[in-house]
């Protein structure tokens, strides 16, 4: 194993940077995006306003666009699960409307659910049963409202196959809500999901049952349809829920056919594709689990910044587990290629921004002054920009650097300042709070002795982070920052109405420096900090170099668009006895015969080199000397 290692680094370090080059940067990637209209529609109802989702869900009912309809009400609903006043106010408005009681119907299923929680049956306590099952009651005749309101419509025939399998409900009743949903909308996708749950080993049904029905409703979709894909969802029970795949019923050719058709499936849409977005997601995670890397790293190409929570919720914080895999994949990529090898041709060579064009602001604030985040910083493989920020802090911000350093594309963390925030802060008390914004929206990653302590996002249009969430993020901050309560800060992470300004407010609650004018709107958050320095990449030895030298202010070498700074003194004084040591010695190796040619040889480098240092440091020194006279 130890031979093994030794031998793969090698390939790590050359072909890492190259393989998955042309992927989004894990600051580009975004969970769960929503399309514009739909995050338009959620923003607006959390702040009171229900006329965009009026008019967002009379659109698909009026078109009879089923599965967008379908996902649209699962999002307002999701949204309205802990702010349920818009709603509220849209059924006083019309408490005949259809659309609203079907948000109304699937809200009321997913509140049972939250009481429940995910958690397995024998983790669940009874009287979380008793008030689960007590939701569900409630919720039935809410749901008949909802279909009799729309006759035409699947989707209350989906809330209800979701309920059946809630209430432990016989298979005839389970029969009688899917012909319902069948004859509405025969190829729903939606519908096929919530069938395959009742029908799956944990709930009412075998893992033999559930990849019959799947590769069923597969063999007769229409070419393109997501139903092609149901057999990938039902391998996903199979093998990552139920973690069955290694003494399971089912055959390891139905699970190999499952992920074959998904991948014919995905050539029907655009690489970035939302619609395909989730199909693709699971997609690439049977690929890697299989250990076919090669299709897995094209999937993540084809999902572009386009993560989802599920399946990668699974393993943990869904966001970091996509961005995880990804890189697992790319180093997998890397460690089986030749060394002399060129790896794979990339299929492009940019990297996306988010959609819309909309760039990713980043800022660290870290709590230790620049020469001592330069030290810290020496070996994280990317160079940063460092400026002080008053007392004892600093700035710190990306610098450009194409091609990244080989170091940097195997850096951990959300993107690359979390990444060098971890190394920096890795064996220092002092913290770093890695802020970003992106559009609208706005977050921060707190970074403490090289972990993540604490994060947060706000955005408007997703649900009001929970009390308890809210309270221990909050309480993580105070006790990194020494506050006595963390109360004002609690209040702060459950406001999501205006991102950038609670973001803000979140950095002086802290005791932290203002945030920078430029930060958010110019691409150069420093852009006009005084004392900006640059800290440049070093490579593996120079940076060990360095941190043995302990001369902080040569770390930070010059400002941006500067020349050089000026060589130290003690520079001038080793080098110049240097070559008066090396110099007269290579002449007499030289001239004495007894020497050798060896030593000889050694002798006249050491005497060039320093020589040649001495040279290009006088030169430097005379255009210094010669741009301030012209200036």
């Amino acid at each position: 194993m130890l031979l093994r290692s030794f031998l793969t680094m090698p390939r790590l370090l050359r072909h890492g940077p190259a393989i998955g080059a042309d992927l989004p940067p894990d600051e580009a990637v975004l969970l769960d995006q929503r399309p514009a209209p739909l995050r338009d529609a959620v923003s607006a109802a959390t702040a009171g306003d229900h006329g965009p989702a009026r008019e967002l869900l009379a659109a698909t009912r009026l078109g009879a666009e089923w599965e967008r309809r379908s996902h649209y009400v699962g999002e307002l609903a999701d949204a309205a699960v802990h702010g349920p006043g818009w709603l509220d106010a849209w059924l006083a408005e019309a408490p005949e409307d259809p659309d609203a009681t079907l948000v109304r119907a699937d809200l009321c299923i997913r509140r049972a659910w939250s009481v429940r929680s995910g958690a397995r049956a024998r983790q669940v306590s009874p009287d979380r049963f008793r008030a689960f099952f007590a939701l569900l009651q409630d919720a039935v005749p809410v749901l008949g409202a909802a279909a009799e309101l729309n006759p035409d419509d699947p989707v209350p025939w989906r809330i209800a196959l979701t309920h059946a399998m809630g209430v432990q409900a016989p298979r005839d009743v389970f029969d009688a809500y899917w012909e319902e949903a069948t004859a509405r909308a025969p190829h729903h996708y939606g519908c096929h999901a919530a069938a395959l749950q009742y029908l799956c080993a944990k709930w009412h049904g075998s893992h033999e049952e559930m990849f019959d029905f799947a590769e069923h409703a597969a063999a007769r979709a229409l070419p393109g349809s997501q139903l092609h894909a149901l057999p990938l969802a039902a391998a996903i029970e199979y093998d990552v829920v139920a973690d069955a795949g290694g003494s399971g019923p089912v055959g390891r050719s139905r699970i190999t056919a499952a992920v074959d058709r998904a991948i014919g499936l995905s050539s029907f849409y655009e690489p970035g594709d939302p619609e395909a977005a989730g199909f693709r997601n699971e997609l690439a995670l049977m690929l890697i689990l299989a250990k076919r890397f090669d299709e897995a790293l094209d999937v993540f190409r084809a999902i572009g910044a386009q993560a989802r929570s599920h399946p990668w919720a699974y393993f943990g914080e869904p966001r970091r587990e996509f961005l995880e895999f990804r890189t697992g994949v790319r180093m997998q990529i890397a460690g089986s290629t030749p060394f002399f090898s060129r790896p794979p041709a990339s299929a492009n060579g940019s990297r996306e921004r988010l959609p819309g064009g909309t760039a990713v602001h980043l800022l660290a604030i870290a709590a230790a002054p620049p020469t001592r985040v330069a030290t810290a910083a020496l070996m994280c493989g990317v160079p940063l920009r460092i400026a002080p920020a008053g007392g004892s802090a600093s700035y710190v911000a990306l610098a450009p650097d194409e091609p990244s350093g080989r170091r940097a594309a195997l850096i951990g963390g959300e993107d690359r300042l979390t990444g060098a925030a971890d190394t920096f802060t890795t064996g220092e008390k002092w913290p770093a709070l890695v802020l970003r914004r992106t559009g609208g929206l706005a977050g921060f990653t707190l970074m403490h002795k090289g972990k993540e302590a604490a994060s947060h996002a706000w955005d408007p249009s997703a649900p009001v982070a929970d009390h308890a969430s809210a309270s221990a993020t909050a309480g993580a901050l105070a006790r990194v920052y020494g506050l006595p309560d963390p109360r004002p800060l609690t209040a702060l992470l459950r406001s999501s109405a205006a991102p950038a300004r609670h973001q803000a407010d979140l950095v002086a609650a802290l005791g932290l420096p203002p945030l920078p004018a430029g930060f958010g709107r110019h691409a150069d958050p420093l852009a006009g900090v005084p004392g900006t320095r640059l800290l440049e990449r070093r490579g593996l030895l120079s940076g060990m170099r360095d941190t043995l030298a302990n001369d902080p202010e040569r770390l930070l070498v010059r400002s941006p668009g500067a020349g050089p700074s000026p060589r130290p003194k003690r520079w001038w004084l080793l080098r110049l006895l240097a070559l008066a040591l090396f110099a007269p010695a290579a002449a007499w190796a030289w001239w004495s015969p007894g020497v050798g040619l060896l030593r000889s040889v050694l002798l006249s480098l050491l005497a060039l080199v320093f020589g040649a240092q001495v040279v290009a440091a006088v030169r430097e020194r005379g255009r210094r000397a010669g741009g301030g006279r012209s200036a």
